[in-house]
């Protein structure tokens, strides 16, 4: 690779990296876990998603675990 190609993708890169970061929200929580107040729009956010399908029975491990 010639040095004009290594430049012209770096630059590319780095337009693709500001154009994400200008486009996003920028409303990224790095913190870890919250607890307590800090935690409690998490509450509310999974009072308001639809119901998920129950999940099916774990019959095959029990059946493996008669076998032995």
């Amino acid at each position: 690779m010639s040095n004009r190609s290594i430049i012209i993708m770096v630059l590319v890169l780095i337009g693709a990296t500001a154009y994400l970061l200008l486009k996003g929200d920028g409303n990224v929580d790095m913190s870890g876990e919250k607890h307590g107040s800090e935690a409690a729009h998490m509450e509310e956010a999974k009072k308001d998603a639809p119901a998920e399908a129950p999940a099916a029975p774990a019959a095959a491990p029990a059946a493996a675990d008669a076998k032995k």
